[in-house]
């Protein structure tokens, strides 16, 4: 028996491979862009000279806040002559510190005083019994927070602390910020401006929300019937103008309706993070979004609006933020193991939408090997029948390969009720296959009972190092709330 292979078919296969190459090429190279951009703005910032005092500025983000803020301080420090270098607190340890003179930590708290994945690696260092004497060091926090966990900006807390028992002088009285409040952080900027010796900046100003303004263009419930609060599928739109530009991974904040209270009663000016659910070529912006209720029978403020209220056309101010520590990265080419559960599908969602729309683009012919790498999910939720959000598209994507695995665990199911970390655990050699292949891992999704839980299954599945490993080179990234 003699076969035949059709020349065409081969250079199609090929150019197809070639085009998915050169996709993945451009996202590296948009990657480094941004990584020259930052190091440019770092340069921009200077370095202290012979003599002069050295600065660090360094922060822990989760969502980016921050991150933002410490770029703010360094250029205040910078317009009062100073030369300063900005740094995530991953990238710092205690030995690093005695080689600095003055250090600014600006950190947020994550859950009950957890450290920001970009400060995890700077905490272990904070219960080490060797760690240096700092009594040359100057220090201040900026610890960011929010007071309805009990633990209240626990980790920057746990920070200050640390660096005084290590012998640092406290260069002003730690700051805390509550949601974002503008007169704490305003008070920062303050304490900067009096101890650099000028007016180093004029304030601080919120963020900007988009003031064209968005619509509320579909809404779906999506899980009638769940013993669980329903989880609606939201498109938002802007009301003239082009979509703005985002990556899989990004978020958005919403601004509560206007003339909403909190439920203490005062004026609710706080934005809600949402992740961002689709990619901007799909022409709208969705979310995932779960209802809250109340203990006294209301719904939350921006949740009730959106969910419930907000009628279909309404107008929205938001704005569209940029997370890096959630996008694809140097992670394009990679296959990509995906963990997460409720409206955490969200941001999952994202980056398979993204692989989708490259997979289209490839159209291969039948028999080909699509270039597109293989992604696994593992969701979690309540009800097997009711609460697989997106299930037909879910499905779709199996069929096309887009989903190499799918792996579920609902907790409400009566035949083996289930949570996504014991998958985790059912699938660990597969897993460590995976890795060992170069896979990156990416969770989304409650930080409360999900991500803690899938943090540790993944230490014991692949081992602490191995995660740690993950973790500084990127391929463990987290977008938990």
């Amino acid at each position: 028996m003699t076969f035949s292979v059709d020349p065409m078919r081969w250079w199609t296969a090929l150019a197809l491979l070639a085009t998915y190459g050169l996709l993945c090429a451009t996202i590296w190279w948009a990657h480094r862009q941004r990584e020259r951009a930052r190091l440019s703005q770092q340069s921009q910032l200077g370095d202290a000279a012979a003599g002069e005092t050295r600065v660090l500025v360094a922060h822990g983000s989760q969502t980016g806040q921050a991150e933002q803020l410490a770029w703010r301080t360094a250029e205040s420090l910078h317009l009062a002559s100073r030369g300063v270098r900005v740094c995530a607190l991953n990238e710092v340890d205690a030995v690093a510190l005695t080689q600095v003179d003055e250090l600014y930590v600006i950190t947020s708290t994550y859950g009950e005083g957890d450290p920001p994945d970009s400060a995890a690696l700077f905490a272990d260092h904070l219960g080490a019994s060797d760690a240096p004497r700092l009594t040359r060091l100057k220090h201040a926090v900026l610890a960011l927070g929010d007071h309805e966990y009990e633990n209240f900006c626990g980790f920057g807390r746990r920070v200050d602390a640390w660096l005084s028992q290590q012998g640092a002088t406290p260069l002003f009285d730690r700051i805390e910020v509550d949601q974002m409040d503008e007169a704490a952080v305003r008070a920062w900027f303050e304490k900067l401006s009096m101890h650099a010796g000028a007016a180093a900046m004029a304030g601080w100003q919120a963020e900007q929300m988009d003031v064209v303004g968005w619509r509320l263009a579909e809404r779906r419930l999506l899980n009638p019937g769940s013993p669980g609060e329903g989880v609606y599928h939201l498109e938002l739109e802007p009301i003239e103008g082009p979509l703005p530009d985002w990556a899989a991974g990004d978020l958005v904040h919403i601004a509560p309706p206007e003339g909403a209270v909190n439920e203490a009663g005062e004026p609710d000016l706080q934005p809600r993070a949402y992740s961002i659910a689709s990619v901007p070529e799909d022409g709208r912006l969705h979310l995932l979004v779960r209802l809250r209720r109340l203990a006294g029978g209301g719904t939350g403020c921006v949740s009730g609006w959106l969910c419930l209220h907000a009628a279909i056309g309404e107008r929205l101010t938001l704005g569209v933020r940029a997370h890096p520590a959630f996008r694809i990265g140097d992670n394009a080419g990679r296959r990509l193991l995906l963990v997460g559960n409720g409206t955490g599908m969200a941001g999952l969602r994202a980056h398979l939408r993204a692989r989708a729309r490259l997979l289209r683009a490839q159209q291969p012919l039948q028999g080909a090997n699509p270039a597109v790498a293989p992604s696994w999910l593992f969701f979690g939720e309540r009800d097997p029948q009711i609460d697989l959000h997106h299930r037909e598209e879910l499905q779709a994507w199996r069929e096309s390969g887009l989903l190499s695995g799918l792996d579920l665990a609902f907790s409400r199911d009566p035949v083996q009720p289930a949570y996504v970390q014991q998958r985790l655990v059912e699938r660990g050699h597969d897993i460590r296959d995976w890795v060992a292949q170069g896979a990156a891992i990416y969770v989304c999704g409650s930080l409360a009972g999900m991500a803690a839980a899938v943090d540790e299954t993944l230490r014991e599945v692949l081992g602490g190092d191995v995660l740690l490993s993950l973790q500084r080179s990127g391929r463990y990234r987290r977008d938990v709330y």
